[in-house]
């Protein structure tokens, strides 16, 4: 068999998400070069990889074999390119990293930082969903992700750089926002905008309503940040998100933070990588950069 490292990262992506468009979304590929590579590697393995029932596909048998050994493959790879990587040292390389959707308010300004100290780094970001990062990690497909709480079942390590902090919004004409000290089970008798199920904001949203022993009343369900925000301005309920994810349509007055007691929730954005990662010079320098540096450059 001839296998091409391209047919197997393409095959790896498919795998995965089992879903070719998503797949092409993370390799900056089109759908149909996806497909291409995947069939020239049937092609060479003889056998079909994937099978289709409805909408859905699945691995075949010979697919999860071959996705297998092809994570196996892909890994000693990124670990000869991070051995490549040290000895060039840090002036040069490739960064891949993956951050949730909400951190994408404040990840290009560190990232454009670190390019101006080394510019002849490569960096390539990526800006997903939890479900995504998770999968990220568990493949080691990235050399770190920026998220709001650390995988349980994959072993990582990580290090927590600086606060979350996540607050009511609602439109600035509630009646929240006249009022002060409100008490926490008030939010009882509201409808909350909320992103999908297993998002980290989510799950602490109703973490929060569980330990205060209220009901969270869920209206619209949405996938982003963006879309929460637009949402609740168009006065279609109330939501709990990042601070960090409010700041210009606070200043704009397009929403507000009411004053509810037990408010702000404290959360934490940490850095994480698979444990025993072999990290190259520049994704050290980068992880180093967040823990030391981030929270106070964010702060000014």
């Amino acid at each position: 068999m001839h296998l091409t490292l391209r047919q197997l990262r393409a095959f790896g992506a498919v795998a995965r998400h089992l879903s070719f468009t998503r797949a092409a979304e993370e390799l900056n590929l089109s759908q149909p070069a996806v497909s291409m590579q995947v069939k020239q590697l049937e092609g060479q393995v003889g056998q079909s990889l994937f099978e289709q029932m409805g909408k859905k596909i699945y691995l075949t048998e010979a697919g999860r074999e071959v996705y297998h050994y092809a994570k196996e493959i892909i890994g000693e790879i990124g670990n000869m390119e991070a051995a490549l990587a040290s000895l060039q040292g840090i002036e040069h390389g490739t960064l891949s990293i993956s951050v949730a959707t909400t951190a994408h308010y404040f990840a290009p300004k560190l990232l454009s930082i670190f390019y101006k100290r080394f510019p002849g780094v490569d960096i390539r970001l990526d800006v997903t969903n939890r479900e995504t990062l998770l999968s990220q990690l568990s493949e080691n497909v990235v050399d770190m992700v920026i998220m709001g709480q650390p995988p349980r079942g994959i072993e990582v390590e990580y290090g927590e750089f600086m606060e979350n902090p996540l607050v009511v919004i609602a439109p600035p004409d509630h009646q929240f926002s006249k009022e002060r000290s409100i008490p926490v089970n008030r939010l009882s008798d509201e409808t909350f905008i909320v992103r999908e199920k297993g998002s980290g904001t989510r799950s602490a949203m109703e973490r929060f309503f569980k330990q205060h022993k209220m009901e969270l009343k869920t209206g619209m369900e949405v996938s982003s940040d963006e879309a929460i925000k637009q949402s609740v301005q168009a006065g279609l309920g109330l939501s709990i998100m990042s601070r960090d994810a409010t700041q210009m349509e606070i200043q704009l007055g397009r929403l507000c933070i009411p004053d509810v007691l037990h408010f702000p929730i404290i959360r934490h954005w940490y850095v994480v990588h698979r444990k025993g990662k072999r990290l190259s010079p520049v994704a050290t320098a980068f992880r180093d950069f967040l823990l030391n540096e981030a929270a106070a450059i964010l702060k000014k």
